[in-house]
């Protein structure tokens, strides 16, 4: 600076002195003067110069320290004005706060970058005038947000603040808390209006979540009970929320337990085994699930279910235990009386073995020696015609229930023993076997017998089972033939993957599926009234073929006929 004003200095003297030298030499082309005058004028100019120049450059000198003075000034406030504007532009990045100004006069409308980092919105996507600010706000919130603004303008009330929804660039919605500042001019005018708006989107969405959680807590039908987690006075901490349903439950009102312990819901039957397990999950901050008996307010005891979860805060650190609970002494009087009823139907299902073993152990003999005595009654000469024909008559009921009583003993037999003998067996083989036991039969009623039989073995079945099956089907088969037709007989086995599908299909008078489906196989049913029906053949059949693994299946038309399928895993 110093030297700036030097070198006007220097430069006003020169141009001074080239001036006033050809001033004077002009002078002196017109005038008369001797040189000694001329000399004189020469010295004083240069004096008056020379002082002109100095007070020139005094002058300057001031100046500039006054400028200098001036512009250190203006840049210190031009270095505290941006200070200001960096802490304002950091708080506005750590409050995530979108920054507006509104000229209220001139509708002229200005955003910090907020509305771009928060919103999504590029830079020339943002409106100059307060109509796209209104445009974004959410229909449902504008005309709330609206009519509070401008009671705020027409300074009605002494602040404002909103809370509503602010559309981001992609159509989407954001909720937002506005705050604004009001400028005014002398005259107490508003004319401008200063506002920082915070996403609080997800504070919205938490309270909503927080709100939706207290409904179902309130609401639900089980027992909440809420702890702190503080063990200094009890070991299991202090209750600081029940809700209706606990009440419902226990008795007890919330303020009768809020800063009590559980503890108090403990009793002489209260299981102490649980109670310690509780007292463990809680010193080691685990979740705990616990049953056991409690004490409602009056007195009454009942069975809780209950579980005991620790809940964590933001930083990870257990704040409470929450507990849901469940009056569960209905479903344990249940469980007592199915267990009772169990035992019971144990005990009579020993009973009726023991009772099946005697029965037919006690009537064993007596019919081996009735039956005995018969047959010498057989070889007697008897001329009496009704003596005789009561006599065939005595000989077949005993005969029959001679059959009864083997035919109980082998059910009683596959009951009792889950584990049989099982073999490898051909098919062919045991059909052959029970052709001839059947033969008389066979012979007797000349049925068209179609075989189809694979050469293939069973594996893991017990031969006598399979054997008694068949014979059971086929005795049927004849035994309910229709009287209309000619006895027809389809028997055929076929593998199907790992399977072995066996198939009994006769055209006799069938069976009522309608009606009997759920009886088919029952013990004791009779569809047909055969003389020689007991109503034990296919129940020995289904408890054969399930002994062994297998299922069976029947379907049946009457007047057409019936098809056994029985299905063995032939691994």
């Amino acid at each position: 600076m110093k030297n700036n004003s030097n070198k006007i200095t220097l430069i006003y003297v020169l141009i001074l002195m080239f001036v006033a030298f050809v001033g004077h030499q002009f002078f002196l082309d017109y005038t008369k003067n001797t040189e000694s005058t001329s000399l004189y004028l020469y010295i004083k100019d240069f004096i008056f110069i020379l002082i002109s120049g100095i007070i020139l450059k005094f002058i300057l000198l001031h100046n500039e320290k006054n400028n200098k003075s001036v512009f250190e000034k203006l840049q210190i406030t031009n270095n505290e004005i941006l200070e200001s504007n960096e802490r304002y532009d950091i708080v506005a990045k750590a409050t995530s706060d979108t920054i507006w100004d509104w000229k209220i006069e001139d509708d002229s409308f200005l955003w910090n970058k907020g509305i771009q980092g928060v919103f999504g919105y590029k830079k020339e996507e943002v409106g100059k005038t307060s109509k796209w600010w209104f445009e974004r706000i959410h229909p449902e919130d504008s005309l709330k947000m609206s009519v509070k603004l401008y009671s705020f303008l027409e300074q009605k009330t002494e602040k404002w603040q909103d809370e509503y929804r602010f559309q981001c660039a992609d159509g989407s919605y954001k909720y937002v808390f506005d705050r604004g500042f009001l400028v005014k001019d002398k005259d107490g005018k508003p004319i401008r209006m200063i506002g920082a708006i915070q996403d609080v989107t997800k504070q919205k969405e938490e309270e909503q979540r927080l709100r939706l959680l207290e409904t179902v807590i309130t609401q639900t039908k089980d027992a909440v009970m809420i702890t702190d987690i503080d063990t200094s006075q009890n070991v299991i901490p202090n209750i600081i929320f029940v809700n209706s349903a606990f009440t419902d439950m226990t008795g007890y009102t919330a303020e009768e337990v809020i800063g009590k312990s559980p503890i108090m819901f403990i009793g002489a039957k209260s299981d102490m085994l649980e109670f310690d397990k509780l007292k463990t999950a809680i010193q080691e901050y685990r979740e705990c699930f616990v049953e056991t008996v409690n004490y409602k307010k009056n007195g009454e005891e009942f069975w809780n279910n209950f579980s005991m979860i620790p809940v964590t805060d933001k930083d990870g650190e257990h704040s409470h235990w929450i507990s849901i609970q469940r009056d569960v002494t209905e479903e344990k009087n249940k469980e007592k009386e199915r267990e009772q009823l169990i035992r019971e139907l144990t005990q009579n299902n020993k009973d009726l073995k023991q009772f099946s073993y005697i029965t037919s152990h006690n009537l064993r003999a007596p019919l081996s020696n009735l039956t005995g005595l018969l047959n010498l009654v057989e070889d007697m000469d008897i001329e009496d015609p009704e003596l005789k024909e009561i006599i065939s008559g005595f000989t077949k009921s005993t005969h029959l229930l001679n059959e009864t009583i083997n035919d109980l003993v082998k059910v009683v037999i596959i009951k009792d023993n889950p584990s049989i003998h099982k073999e490898k067996v051909l098919i062919k083989e045991i059909f052959e076997n029970v052709f001839n036991q059947l033969s008389f039969l066979i012979g007797l009623h000349k049925p068209i017998l179609k075989i189809d039989l694979e050469e293939v073995s069973i594996l893991n079945i017990n031969k006598s089972y399979l054997e008694s099956i068949f014979l059971n089907l086929l005795t049927n088969a004849i035994k309910y033939r229709s009287e209309n037709r000619q006895l027809k007989v389809n028997i055929s086995s076929k593998v199907e993957g790992d399977n072995l599908v066996l198939t009994f299909k006769d055209n006799g008078v069938g069976i009522d599926l309608v009606r009997n489906r759920d009886k088919i196989f029952g013990l004791y049913q009779r569809f047909h009234n055969h003389p020689d029906s007991k109503g034990l053949g296919l129940y020995l059949v289904k408890s054969q073929v399930e002994a062994m693994g297998g299922t069976i299946n029947v379907e049946s038309t009457v007047g057409k006929g019936t098809t056994f399928t029985i299905v063995f895993k032939n691994n």
